[in-house]
This record gives C-alpha cells, structure tokens and sequence, in this order.
C-alpha cells in the first residue's frame, strides 16, 4: 500500500508564492509517477503537472512557466513550487500515484494521466486572494 500526505497549502495574495509537498510512505518504489491536480469549487478536477522517476515532468499550459514540480528520492516526496500565483489558481489541490510500478509499463506520465493514479493524497487548500 502507499499513503500520500499534502502539505503546504495556504493563503497568499496574487503574484505571491506557495511550495506544495507530497509525502509518500509505505512501500515506496523506485520508479514511480506523481501527478498534481487540483480542483476549484464546482469545476472539475484537473491535472496541474507530473513528474517520473526519471525526473521527467510536465505541465498543463496554464500552469507553464509558474509551476516547478520536482523530487526528492531521497525523502520520497515530490514538491510543487507555485510561483506568480493568480486567483484563478485557487484550489484544492491533490496529488496522486501511479501505482504499483507494473502499471508504468502501459501509462504515459504526464500532466493529463489519470489512468493507473489510483492512490490520492487528501488534499491541501490554496487560497489565492486579488
């Protein structure tokens, strides 16, 4: 099983930045995908970014350019760096797995995979203010 932990959220005015976490725990791999999403109050969830094992990642065009989302083996986390926020980014925002490993051989990790992210974090709020 694997557990995932968000932290970091928060609230910050516009232009402002928040670094997300995503801890992981239990029986963690080497090679895995993450994804983070997030998802406003009533629209859908959407995909934010994703990052391999590899460190491969990439970016939903909305986010391009403001977002970093990198990793730490070493700590099994995975970070979302959020700079030059907007009030539209306002969300709770989730991260994800794919999970286990084998399910790497038939998923593309990117920003858009929901196929195989089957374990889920809780979520952490980020609150962007105008």
């Amino acid at each position: 099983e694997l557990q995932l932990v968000e932290s970091g959220g928060g609230s910050v005015e516009a232009g402002g930045s928040l670094r997300l976490s995503c801890a992981a725990s239990g029986n963690t791999y080497n090679k895995y995908c993450m994804g983070w999403f997030r998802q406003a109050p009533g629209k859908e969830r959407e995909g934010v970014a994703a990052i391999d094992s590899d460190g491969a990642a990439s970016y939903a065009d909305s986010v391009k350019g403001r977002f970093t989302i990198a990793q730490d083996n070493a700590k099994n986390t995975v970070y979302l760096q959020m700079n030059s926020l907007k009030p539209e980014d306002t969300a709770t925002y989730y991260c994800a797995a794919v999970y286990p490993p084998e399910k790497l051989y038939t998923v593309v990790c990117k920003w858009d995979t929901t196929v195989g992210m089957d374990y889920w974090g809780r979520g952490t709020l980020v609150t962007i203010s105008s």
